[in-house]
């Protein structure tokens, strides 16, 4: 384990600060040195130069991406305080009180952009986030840190940001600082100092390789193929249907799709339905899965097969409100339901 894992570790490590100078400290010198010396600006490099391969269009550009994951980190798990806590190892690259340069927290404060509405959720559902999340009504309610520290919703932020920089394709969708949010709470909370102290580029390479395993689910024109969020749904109730053809019918019946409640508990894996300590339970089992998540699909039919009395006997608002906010919280008694129709085959 130990100089095979913490060779690899360290070099990931320095492979991460190079991506913070590469994407947040050098743009944000370059936008610093742009108020100090006007005349270093030439016509190639001007802010308002239309070309779209200009460095102040993609600057602009990232600056939307920005906004979108600033709104949704700064609400991150707000049930609890730790996403709002300071962090015990702030970026001493960014933070450090001799630069001058633009920070993303400075990026986010002095732009004027407008931050762009979310798209309606492409399932056609508006709601998006479960009721079990309540949501502060207004971001000013956040304590402002000093300077030199910053919050764990910080530092998450960044993550998602170098993420989006780096994977341009997919950029940044609404729902993956759901994901992203129990990697880093797990990795920030260790017991062991060490991976509290690299909490963020350990994060961000975990958060790599699960989004390229689970990115279709977020890219709307995969919806419909065999890999996207649409075929997965399906799946969900033509397991349902052969676990338990009665409440499969009675769903039907009632013309209750999958996409109503199946999107958002496939798409974020569970992360919005239960208590972040239980999410990281579930998580357990669905990355020791060999199959990679087919037993997220065995989980979301306990999930169904466990209410059943109450589904059958509800009508279409009451069992649409049982699905939204889901009844049962103890994840173990899920998992064993779920492992009971995984061994039934």
């Amino acid at each position: 384990y130990l100089p095979h894992h913490k060779f690899l570790f360290s070099s990931l490590r320095d492979l991460y600060s190079q991506f913070l100078k590469e994407m947040i400290i050098q743009p944000g010198i370059a936008k610093a040195n742009l108020g100090v010396s006007r005349e270093d600006v030439t016509l190639e490099d001007h802010p308002l130069n239309p070309n779209p391969d200009s460095r102040w269009n993609t600057y602009f550009k990232d600056n939307e991406v920005l906004l979108q994951i600033d709104k949704d980190v700064r609400r991150l798990y707000p049930d609890m305080a730790f996403f709002q806590r300071p962090t015990d190892y702030p970026c001493l690259l960014i933070l450090d009180p001799q630069n001058e340069f633009e920070t993303l927290r400075r990026r986010v404060e002095q732009t004027t952009l407008k931050s762009q509405t979310v798209a309606r959720n492409r399932s056609g559902v508006t709601n998006v986030s479960s009721p079990l999340k309540s949501t502060p009504g207004s971001l000013s309610e956040y304590e402002v840190l000093p300077n030199g520290c910053e919050a764990h919703w910080e530092v998450v932020e960044r993550i998602l940001f170098i993420y989006a920089k780096l994977n341009p394709g997919i950029a940044y969708v609404q729902g993956m600082n759901e994901i992203v949010g129990p990697l880093y709470y797990t990795f920030a909370t260790d017991p062991n100092s060490e991976w509290k102290e690299h909490a963020e580029a350990d994060t961000f390479f975990c958060f790599t390789n699960l989004m390229a395993e689970i990115r279709d689910n977020f890219i709307k024109s995969l919806d419909d193929s065999q890999c996207g969020i649409t075929y997965k749904m399906e799946k969900v109730y033509s397991t349902l249907k052969e676990k338990d053809v009665e409440l499969y019918l009675k769903l039907q019946e009632q013309n209750i799709k999958p996409q109503f409640f199946a999107f958002r508990w496939l798409t974020l894996l569970l992360s919005q339905e239960f208590l972040l300590p239980d999410v990281i339970r579930i998580w357990d089992s669905l990355f020791a899965d060999d199959k990679r998540f087919d037993f997220l699909l065995l989980v979301c039919c306990a999930m169904l097969t466990l209410i059943r009395d109450q589904l059958l006997e509800g009508d279409f608002t009451l069992n649409m409100r049982l699905l939204q906010d889901y009844p049962i919280s103890d994840v173990h008694l899920i998992l064993k339901k779920a492992k009971e129709l995984q061994d039934s085959k």
